[in-house]
């Protein structure tokens, strides 16, 4: 998700809306859109499919507008179609709005059904379109008064991009739960709010700050203002934003992703000494953490599997089936480098299973003489409400089996988690949402 303000009105922001939502893909391949304010008047460009897709051919010079913003969707609630996809756009009392929403609300349903009971015609099944109605209905009193009513009635996790009349708006959940940060573009043309660091070098913006849990941020003419929470805010970063979803060169709320799964492919090989010969990693997410067991262990790092830079991410595609299919033709193996090796596999978690029990048979195939998979996380044992697309806690494997019948369900010589004891020595202080791990929700979900 991210939002352009530029101060110099030659310049085209669904340009760089555009540069800024290929930085960001990994966050969502369903579908890609984006909203241009010119002088109030709204225009909006989405589809299914990955960024380059929906936009391909697209000249956004017949999109003017000084202030823009893009969202691409992985969906954890609503259905997949385009009229789910974002960001969203009304017409209310203070003029035309458009809006993009990150997280998960788990007070979707009352909402939705108290909105519906005053009359509100609703268009999509997503929970974003709650929170637009909420801030247009309450919104008499001007934008800033919309968004603090909105926030007093949601409940969950949120980061919101807000276009309307002459300003770009960023919010930020009181949990803080998904990240947003400020970035101003060179040459003083203006400012970015993006999800993750990695949009701002994409745009070669210089990171400012990243907005607080609870905090309003208002750009527009006369500059950058922030609204301070109305209530104590308790941040509460979803430790899986570091865990997997965030990319290796984003820093995310002052934490360096990289070095962080670093660290845990190091604690890892410090709670349990295993004998191989080459340590490896399930690509893209599980590179850092065996970087950092080959370290800490001695043990050589190697490429056994090579990943198809063409292939998305299987983990935040919406059904089994596609996942399955996708490992098919994501990952190959170098048989070279695996053939008759005691293999160390790491992963950044385990979540279904599913994906790690193919990528174990495909190295049986190749020729491992043992492969010992660790995960650089704990077990996922807890349903996530706040916009991570963990499955039913029921059908989670870590509930389902035990750690030794998921060994044996994967083909794996052996099995080794992070522990949560390990985990808490990587976050340091304690600021952070590991709900999936422990069951310690930051707020009341639905039972």
């Amino acid at each position: 998700m991210i939002g352009i303000y530029c101060s110099d009105e030659t310049h085209n922001a669904a340009h760089l809306v555009y540069y800024g939502l290929y930085a960001l893909q990994h966050r969502g391949q369903e579908s890609a859109g984006l909203a241009v304010n010119n002088h109030g008047a709204m225009e909006l460009r989405k589809g299914l499919g990955l960024a380059g897709e929906v936009f391909r051919g697209e000249d956004f010079s017949n999109l003017p507008g000084n202030i823009a913003i893009g969202h691409v969707r992985y969906s954890t609630a609503g259905d997949g179609s385009v009229r789910s996809a974002q960001p969203l756009a009304a017409n209310c009392r203070l003029g035309e709005i458009a809006l993009a929403h990150n997280g998960n609300l788990v007070n979707a349903d009352s909402l939705r059904e108290m909105l519906t009971d005053e009359g509100i015609v609703f268009h999509t099944t997503s929970d974003s379109e709650s929170i637009l109605n909420l801030i247009c209905q309450h919104g008499t009193r001007g934008i800033e008064a919309g968004i603090k009513n909105a926030m007093s009635l949601i409940k969950g996790a949120y980061v919101l991009v807000i276009t309307i009349g002459d300003k770009l708006i960023g919010v930020r959940d009181p949990y803080g739960l998904h990240p947003l940060c400020i970035g101003k573009l060179a040459n003083d043309l203006g400012y970015v709010l993006a999800s993750e660091t990695c949009a701002l070098e994409a745009l070669d913006a210089e990171f400012v700050r990243d907005v607080q849990p609870g905090e309003i941020v208002i750009i527009d003419k006369e500059g950058l203002k922030s609204v301070e929470p109305s209530r104590r805010c308790k941040k509460s970063l979803c430790v899986f934003e570091l865990v997997y979803f965030a990319r290796p060169d984003s820093i995310v709320d002052g934490v360096s992703v990289y070095e962080f799964r670093r660290r845990c492919g190091a604690m890892l090989a410090a709670q349990r000494n295993i004998e191989a010969d080459m340590v490896m990693a399930v690509p893209d997410s599980g590179v850092p953490a065996a970087i950092g067991y080959a370290e800490a262990s001695g043990i050589p790092y190697g490429e056994g599997l090579i990943k198809n830079k063409y292939m998305g991410r299987t983990f935040i595609l919406p059904l089994q089936e596609m996942r399955d299919d996708a490992v098919r033709i994501k990952l190959a193996t170098i048989r070279r480098n695996i053939e008759g090796k005691r293999l160390i596999l790491i992963d950044d978690s385990i979540v279904r299973g599913t994906t790690l029990k193919r990528i174990v048979g495909h190295l049986r195939d190749a020729g491992a003489k043992e492969i010992h998979v660790c995960a650089a996380s704990p077990e996922v044992k807890f349903s996530c409400y706040f916009g991570i697309d963990t499955p039913h806690r029921e059908k989670l494997i870590a509930v389902q089996k035990t750690p030794q019948e998921i060994c044996e369900y994967m083909g794996a010589d052996s099995l080794t988690y992070l522990s949560e004891e390990s985990l808490r020595q990587v976050c340091g202080q304690d600021l952070y949402c590991k709900a999936c791990f422990d069951g310690n929700y930051p707020m009341e979900v639905p039972v």
